[in-house]
């Protein structure tokens, strides 16, 4: 049986970037998924492929072979989809985007400021929501893609890819400075007014999680429907709050805020992309994909 056009599509990345990882994120695709695909041509081909040690992947003569012949052939598809574009997709296109408000603060904004001044005929359509409803309207096709933080739970088929690291820190007003000069416990902590988001967001989750870890149980006294409300609460003293540090920046800077220090480690978060590999994305989609993909780290 003839190997399907879709291995070699994955060959071509594998052997470009020689580094199964990189081109799993180039596909948009898992590190797993990628190898199996790998495997089946090999043994569709009866032939080895790739030699595989900790460097990475260096390609086999067979191997160097057949690249030589997919390379050319690859390459010529995408030209001609980048001149279809041209004509097409990046002069009146358009692409969705699904994205909570801390993705946005965090990546998304900026590099989404450069994507339309590169590309000023492209419509963006950004639709804004708690994760939950972000990975739903991708799902029911309304986005594109989805860009959400950790934690979240998708299904085959969807893949995430992690675009960046957030780091999460506590924050209080003024009235709290005292606290800005010491490392607390978060079992001390609970004495002082606690802002968050609802229970059914998974940034709720995700620090109800940290709480448990320290024994302790996560009570918010200021619910907030948004994001965004969390640092102005702190600024205005009503109660300490979790922020990404990118989102308190400025007002650290201006010393309306102050990081409290804390004995516990917060874990880390990551902005992911979010996307279903089966649905083919449009030429403008993709270039905002690879715009958002972190660079490929240098040897």
């Amino acid at each position: 049986m003839p190997a399907s056009f879709d291995y070699y599509r994955i060959f071509y990345y594998v052997a470009k970037y020689k580094n199964f990882t990189r081109a799993a994120a180039v596909l948009l695709s898992s590190q797993p998924s990628v190898t199996r695909s790998m495997q089946n041509l090999e043994s569709e081909l009866d032939c080895r492929l790739f030699i595989r040690s900790r460097r990475g992947v260096t390609l086999t003569p067979e191997g160097e072979t057949l690249y030589r012949y997919v390379a050319p052939a690859y390459e010529h598809i995408l030209r001609g989809e980048e001149e279809l574009s041209m004509s097409l997709g990046l002069h009146g296109g358009s692409v969705s985007v699904g994205a909570t408000e801390t993705a946005l603060h965090c990546l998304l904004l900026d590099k989404l400021a450069l994507y339309q001044k590169e590309y000023p005929d492209v419509k963006l359509r950004i639709s804004n929501g708690v994760t939950a409803q972000v990975l739903s309207n991708l799902k029911e096709g309304r986005t594109d893609i989805a860009v959400v933080p950790t934690p979240f739970q998708i299904e085959k088929p969807y893949t995430a890819v992690h675009l960046r690291p957030v780091k999460t820190i506590l924050i209080g007003g003024p009235r709290f400075s005292g606290l800005c000069r010491r490392k607390n416990s978060l079992r001390a902590l609970q004495k002082y007014p606690l802002a968050g988001l609802p229970h059914v967001t998974m940034s709720h989750q995700f620090y109800e999680d940290f709480f448990a870890e320290q024994g302790l149980a996560l009570h918010y006294d200021i619910e907030l429907a948004s994001a965004d409300l969390l640092l102005p609460v702190a600024m205005h003293n009503l109660g300490l709050a979790f922020v990404p540090e990118e989102m308190a920046a400025q007002a650290l800077s201006e010393n309306r805020v102050c990081v409290i220090p804390l004995k516990e480690e917060i874990p880390q978060r990551h902005i992911c992309l979010v996307r279903d590999p089966a649905r083919p994305l449009g030429a403008a989609a993709r270039c905002l994909v690879e715009m958002l993909l972190p660079p490929e780290p240098k040897a």
